[in-house]
């Protein structure tokens, strides 16, 4: 899929097409994914489902990435636009790209997030079923 955009944005979801340094550069900084390695970066754009990156004049200015079972959940990870390119309704397009759009469009999504929940609601993430799920927190590593 390549999908031009208003004012010469791109969606693609091409994944070799992804600039791993510059996904790295914003995750590393993000509250989500602070510390995360460039290694780390590099192997779950490699393992996702889906990666949708938005691109202006080639360049990666945006990006997200699904990881999905294929028949029944996905999950929406790393949702980011660079701030200088925000207010354009790119992030509403990028997750419409990754939710409505691709292979995964008819299954249960799952995000998890602090912010940008009424970008979110427009494709229909609400509150979590809380007595269907359960969190098992991750330890720390000595």
């Amino acid at each position: 899929m390549r999908r031009t955009l208003e004012d010469g944005y791109e969606l693609d979801d091409d994944p070799t097409r992804v600039d791993v340094d510059a996904v790295h550069a914003y995750l590393t900084g993000s509250y989500w994914a602070m510390g995360r390695t460039r290694g780390t970066v590099e192997r779950l754009i490699r393992n996702a489902t889906r990666v949708v990156g938005l691109y202006s004049d080639g360049a990666t200015v945006g990006f997200c990435r699904v990881l999905s079972d294929d028949t029944t959940l996905a999950h929406l990870f790393d949702v980011y636009v660079l701030p200088e390119h925000r207010g354009h309704g790119l992030g509403v397009e990028l997750v419409r790209e990754a939710v409505e759009r691709g292979p995964h469009s008819d299954l249960s999504w799952h995000l998890g997030t602090k912010d940008a929940h009424g970008l979110y609601e427009r494709f229909g993430f609400g509150p979590p079923d809380l007595e269907r799920q359960m969190l098992r927190r991750g330890q720390p590593r000595p």
